[in-house]
């Protein structure tokens, strides 16, 4: 049973109303994630604003869904298990089993698993990474713009997770079992 109510796009008004419009407009749906946090415009729009600066930076949008699985499985979201694998799936045509080792933090390609290796490093640590771990990631090729990245995308993904962990958002997609 959810604990916040996910609203209605078609009776809300104001500022929520503006953002779930841009919402579908994009997304041709607005996902009950984005219709409970419309409860406050602010974590709402705070969601958009930071989602829509990272899909624009060095990151590609691929790595970001699997920095997004990563992180979910190190918080148990079953709502973003689902979402980032639906979107990695059927929007970014990504392997399923691509998407299910980057829930491990693995990946084939040695950039994207220091990447995810990082990302999961940051959720284990509670953000108190060393020098060790910025150097393992900085000799796997990972830029300083990118090593910023991934804290953002760590961090945006941790305010999903906890958020939807929190509201025990239904879910809207379909259902991913856990690792």
């Amino acid at each position: 049973m959810t604990r916040l109510q996910a609203l209605n796009p078609e009776t809300t008004t104001g500022k929520t109303k503006e953002l779930f419009n841009a919402v579908q407009s994009k997304l041709g749906i607005v996902p009950n994630m984005m219709r409970t946090m419309g409860n406050s415009d602010a974590v709402l729009e705070g969601y958009l604003n930071l989602s829509g600066a990272l899909s624009k930076g060095k990151l590609n949008n691929r790595t970001g869904e699997l920095i997004a699985l990563a992180v979910a499985e190190s918080n148990n979201c079953l709502y973003c298990t689902a979402a980032h694998t639906f979107i990695g799936e059927n929007l970014l045509k990504t392997d399923l089993s691509v998407l299910e080792a980057a829930r491990a933090g693995e990946s084939a390609d040695s950039k994207t698993k220091a990447i995810l290796k990082l990302a999961k490093t940051l959720v284990s640590k509670n953000g108190q990474v060393n020098d060790e771990d910025v150097t393992t990631a900085k000799n796997a090729g990972i830029t300083d713009g990118e090593i910023a990245e991934v804290v953002a995308h760590v961090a945006l993904n941790i305010l999903t997770n906890y958020f939807n962990n929190t509201a025990n958002t239904e879910v809207d997609f379909p259902a991913v079992a856990t690792l």
